[in-house]
């Protein structure tokens, strides 16, 4: 198994047959090589280095219904709400403070934020923090709402493919919504200049080896920027309320073969990894993680975006996410800190 993991860290190219048996390989010490040559990988190019990013969820109206997702538009019990500008303003002013230098604005497809309204909110970040990145994450537009965007100064863009294969996508969607749409966006956002970063949930329902195995494939051809992996977890509002979470193991495996397989790749240890253990985010940082993503949101409405049950971090003010992320990190021997933290992607 060491030979077919040092194979996957110098060709930087995976087969089926390896992700199969990577997965589903039950010796421990095989697992833990994994684990320490990603580590290595990632601390090659970024050293001990924890980037952190300032998650500010704007709103959580939004005009999709998918089957996994608990802001989805047929969820009666979703408590709806709309950040003003200056709560948006204040999550930056007060993050900046605590040494934030990406600001990631994540919402629903909320037809209120027009692209005039985004362009508006992104350009006043940028010229009141002008050493700062902003990263959208507000699902599928046109290409050319996302190149005024990028005009307006954004800097990144978060959009999960969520499964590169075409029946699994339609399994955790309803019709209107299509995988070719999806990768176009994607496809756009890289050629307009953004940083792109795709990523997918791990143990969603219907998916198999197969399935991550076109998942790898898509994120190999696309070379994205960024990657964001985490545990599927279900919310008990939605259709798929009462399937089983995805695994730690199968997450910080999954972390560790997509750090050998892009170096260079932004990778955050999630939230949902933090949720379904007490650990899981630094076990995903041993794991060849590289960014960690604490909540800057007004801890009034941190409950109600509830893409998932029992989220972590949901009570406690940003200085005191910081804080703690800062300890957790020191004490497995990495350090947070200030920085945009760009992919530091190799020289061509």
């Amino acid at each position: 198994m060491r030979d077919r993991i040092d194979r996957i860290a110098a060709e930087r190219t995976i087969s089926a047959e390896d992700l199969r048996a990577l997965l589903e390989t039950q010796d421990a010490s095989a697992t833990e090589y994994l684990a320490a040559r990603a580590r290595e990988t990632a601390q090659r190019v970024y050293g001990r280095q924890v980037y952190v990013r300032g998650l500010i969820e704007f709103t959580n109206y939004c005009k999709n219904d998918c089957y996994y997702c608990g802001i989805r538009r047929g969820n009666p019990n979703a408590e709806r709400y709309r950040l003003t500008e200056e709560q948006i303003f204040d999550c930056c002013r007060s993050g900046y403070a605590l040494g934030f230098r990406t600001f990631v604005l994540q919402g629903g497809e909320d037809a209120y934020y027009t692209d005039e309204r985004i362009c508006g909110l992104v350009s006043a970040i940028k010229k009141n923090h002008p050493d700062c990145a902003v990263t959208l994450s507000i699902g599928e537009k046109s290409r050319e709402s996302y190149q005024a965007y990028f005009d307006a100064g954004a800097d990144r863009y978060l959009l999960r493919h969520e499964t590169a294969d075409e029946a699994h996508y339609g399994k955790l969607h309803p019709p209107e919504l299509s995988l070719s749409n999806r990768k176009r966006c994607l496809w756009d956002l890289k050629e307009i200049g953004y940083q792109t970063g795709c990523g997918f949930m791990v143990g969603s329902p219907g998916q198999t080896v197969e399935t991550l195995y076109e998942d790898l494939r898509f994120i190999l051809a696309l070379s994205p920027a960024m990657v964001g992996i985490g545990p599927f977890i279900p919310q008990k509002d939605t259709p798929f309320g009462k399937e089983a979470p995805g695994t730690l193991a199968q997450t910080l495996r999954l972390l560790s073969i997509i750090r050998l397989l892009l170096p260079h790749v932004l990778l955050p240890a999630t939230t949902a990894l933090g949720t379904i253990h007490p650990q899981g985010r630094e076990q995903g940082i041993l794991a060849g993680a590289n960014v960690v993503m604490p909540n800057l949101s007004p801890v009034t409405v941190r409950e109600k975006y509830k893409l998932y049950d029992n989220k972590i971090c949901t009570g406690d003010e940003a200085a005191e996410c910081r804080n703690c992320l800062n300890g957790r990190m020191e004490r497995i021997g990495y350090e947070i800190v200030t920085d945009r933290g760009d992919c530091k992607m190799p020289e061509t």
